[in-house]
């Protein structure tokens, strides 16, 4: 976990600005809170918690992992790096919503199955890992072509799947 967190530091080390880092803190609502819309779904006795998302998962600011709904960041093309805020109500309900997406790019490669039953896309010489769910719900086979979003700035073992092109059979 700690390896992840050093590793998230680089990458974003310069990207993002002091006023960004101020705002990655764990909150908690306060009656007559001003902070607005975003926040009429907390209930009292809820917290808010901001963190950045690592590919599989958010870390929140205190280095804890928080599990993302793997549909929940297909759907949403959650890229890493990206800042996400849960919201957890007094009932024990999570709330994900992405609050800072980074810059993306994309990039074109093929998918390939792992040994270990991951799916990877490899394009450029590079691989990255993209989750199940993305693939699931196009329909990937190995060897069809990926359209994959990925992090314009620094490196990333993961990237969301923006469309898939099936191979001919």
């Amino acid at each position: 976990m700690k390896e992840n967190n050093d590793k998230l530091l680089k990458i974003f080390a310069g990207l993002i600005t002091s006023e960004e880092e101020a705002r990655i803190t764990i909150s908690q609502q306060a009656e007559g809170s001003d902070r607005g819309e975003e926040d009429s779904e907390m209930e009292p006795g809820g917290k808010i918690i901001e963190g950045v998302f690592d590919g599989e998962n958010m870390i929140g600011p205190d280095g804890k992992q928080y599990s993302v709904p793997a549909n929940y960041a297909s759907k949403s093309k959650l890229v890493e790096g990206d800042i996400l805020k849960l919201i957890i109500t007094a009932r024990g309900v999570f709330i994900y919503k992405q609050i800072g997406p980074i810059e993306r790019l994309r990039q074109v490669g093929v998918l390939e199955k792992g040994s270990d039953g991951n799916f990877l896309v490899s394009a450029e010489g590079r691989k990255w890992r993209v989750l199940p769910a993305s693939v699931t719900f196009f329909k990937g086979n190995a060897g069809d072509e990926v359209v994959l979003l990925i992090p314009k700035t620094g490196e990333s073992q993961w990237a969301a799947v923006e469309n898939i092109i099936r191979k001919k059979e």
